[in-house]
């Protein structure tokens, strides 16, 4: 088959580096890529936004599959202008993007399907939501309803801090369009998870789960990123946990999608907090986590098309996946200044200089190479050092001895990636 793989992140280099393994994988382009990427499949220039262009690439191309990646796409519509010019694709279509695309929308669904999630209300008027703050207390979370790039989040721990918050989200429009509707919710306690489930528009099946440290600095303290590592699988999602989440969360979710003729096809992906009283959903992605997606690409045994394909063909009421027993760990080096302004364009060495090994790959997400063939820094969130070890210890010591091989003076990682599995 020929394919295209839509993004530029350390989720596509992963994706691309599974697919690219596949025997059903004849040719594979990917727009726009990366210089990791570029190791396994064709870049081509075409924006990862630009709906109207990767259509005419996949006609023009023959393309026989399109996976997205990215979440930006899917709302826009990928999906359902791919569909109208024949060609296949793996992802919702629009309107069921909406469970990303706005968290009110998700948490009005949640509602009407009794899928277990913490308290809200929804705003469009600032003193509204103030008044709500005022007599909900803190701490609380305040969210902007649209995409913001896994920054639209405060989890806010005083009244100021979430009057301060909602300022910034729709007062200073620091994410635009995306905070012109907040949400505001109930602060809830437990252990976050990451779960994962293709789902075929009636059929979900489980695809791994994960934890994720969303906070910048060691000890997750600091301000939210779109993910400073993460790890598989998740303690705290045992069998016995993951058999709740699909059937308290994940099923009712395809069941209410269906009913309310929007089927979901894709890969939920369901931000959870594990309470004394069971799991709840926090929000909805309509893709793959980042960095995610690297720790599972790395445990999965089995071959990856025919899983992404049987989703998108609705064939999915069959299907098995085979997984690695082994645990996963991925440690992201970021930009000095990341999640705040940082410097592009600084050269990174040492990566051919690593050892060469199939438990260890070094995922690009923000990386172009000069004309020169010099490897440069091109975004917030830079590479993501995965390895798999025969314990989450191990692995994790692999990754960072891996890192301190890597020369890159204007990066920085957490060095405390696992920390919570391993207390």
């Amino acid at each position: 088959m020929k394919l295209l793989l839509v993004g530029s992140g350390g989720r596509e280099h992963a994706l691309a580096w599974a697919i690219s393994a596949s025997p059903l994988c004849d040719a594979l382009y990917c727009a726009p890529g990366n210089a990791g990427i570029a190791q396994v499949a064709d870049c081509v220039p075409v924006a990862a936004e630009d709906v109207d262009g990767l259509v005419r690439f996949a006609r023009e191309t023959a393309i026989d599959f399109v996976i997205v990646g990215p979440e930006a796409p899917l709302v826009a519509g990928l999906v359902d202008a791919l569909d109208e010019a024949g060609i296949k694709a793996f992802g919702p279509r629009k309107a069921a993007a909406a469970l990303e695309g706005s968290k009110g929308f998700m948490k009005d669904f949640c509602v009407r399907h009794n899928i277990p999630t913490a308290a809200y209300g929804r705003f469009t008027d600032i003193a509204k939501a103030k008044e709500f703050v005022a007599r909900q207390g803190a701490p609380i979370v305040v969210k902007a309803d649209g995409l913001a790039a896994g920054k639209g989040v405060v989890v806010a721990m005083t009244e100021d801090e979430a009057l301060a918050a909602i300022d910034m989200m729709m007062g200073d429009k620091a994410f635009g369009a995306a905070g012109a509707e907040l949400v505001i919710e109930e602060f809830m306690q437990g252990e976050e998870a990451s779960f994962f489930a293709l789902a075929d528009g009636e059929t979900a099946i489980p695809f791994g789960d994960a934890q994720d440290h969303k906070r910048v600095g060691d000890g997750d303290t600091g301000p939210n990123t779109g993910g400073m590592g993460a790890y598989s699988p998740a303690p705290i999602v045992d069998k016995a946990m993951a058999e709740r989440v699909m059937a308290e969360i994940i099923r009712p979710t395809v069941a209410g999608m269906k009913a309310e003729g929007m089927p979901f096809t894709g890969v939920l992906y369901a931000g959870l907090m594990i309470t004394a009283t069971g799991p709840r959903l926090i929000e909805y992605n309509a893709r793959f986590g980042d960095p995610e997606c690297q720790v599972l690409m790395m445990r999965l045994k089995s071959d990856i098309m025919p899983a992404l394909l049987a989703t998108a063909d609705r064939q999915l009421s069959h299907f098995d996946l085979r997984w690695s027993d082994k645990p996963a760990l991925c440690v992201v080096m970021a930009s000095q200044g990341y999640p705040g302004g940082y410097e592009k364009g600084t050269e990174i060495r040492g990566l051919d200089t690593l050892p060469q090994a199939d438990d260890l790959v070094v995922f690009h997400a923000g990386t172009v190479r000069d004309g020169e063939g010099r490897l440069l820094a091109s975004g917030g969130r830079v590479l993501g050092v995965t390895a798999l070890g025969e314990t989450l210890a191990a692995a994790q010591e692999k990754a960072y001895a891996a890192i301190d091989g890597i020369n890159w003076p204007k990066g920085f990682c957490r060095r405390d990636i696992g920390w919570r599995a391993l207390k």
